[in-house]
């Protein structure tokens, strides 16, 4: 059963399954691994229970920096910086994501990058600086096009620009 259903035309939040959403957090329960916390903090996010994601953000990134490799801790990042989105802290996040993107970039993390790419665009459209979503949402689309990502990654990102483009020409005002 899909969690996410798709997106919304004016904010790019995502629309979920509450039901699904909530399975998903029961089956997962007080499992600590990197993947089940990484998860968890993704479910929290959408369930609105942001309080109880970035406290397990914070768990995914310590655990990621003492026992992963630094690929987990920037994918821990930016699931952390997601919650700091949903939170209103915008500009933490992007510089976050920032660095995030530099980091999966030099290393040829590819579906990191993409991921990053994805996110930073989220948090510029949130601070209105359209063009720059425009473009992380067109370099994540690249991204995911050259190492044949899954469909559902390739189509968030085009209707992301799509969206985009509506608000750079004026009719998403």
């Amino acid at each position: 059963m899909a969690i996410v259903l798709g997106y919304d035309p004016t904010t790019l939040r995502e629309q979920v399954d509450p039901v699904a959403l909530e399975e998903r957090l029961e089956e997962l329960g007080q499992l600590r691994s990197a993947a089940a916390l990484d998860e968890k903090v993704g479910l929290l996010r959408l369930a609105g229970k942001l309080d109880e994601a970035w406290d397990i953000a914070n768990q995914a990134v310590r655990q990621a920096r003492f026992g992963g490799d630094r690929e987990m801790l920037a994918l821990a990042r930016v699931r952390r910086a997601q919650v700091q989105q949903a939170l209103g802290k915008l500009e933490p996040a992007l510089a976050d994501l920032t660095d995030c993107v530099n980091e999966a970039h030099s290393h040829d993390w590819s579906a990191t990058e993409a991921f990053a790419l994805q996110q930073r665009g989220r948090v510029n459209f949130d601070l209105e600086d359209f063009d720059a979503a425009r473009r992380d949402f067109s370099d994540a689309l690249k991204v995911h096009v050259r190492i044949k990502s899954s469909p559902d990654e390739v189509d968030a990102a085009m209707i992301a620009i799509q969206i985009t483009e509506t608000f750079i020409d004026g009719a998403g005002s």
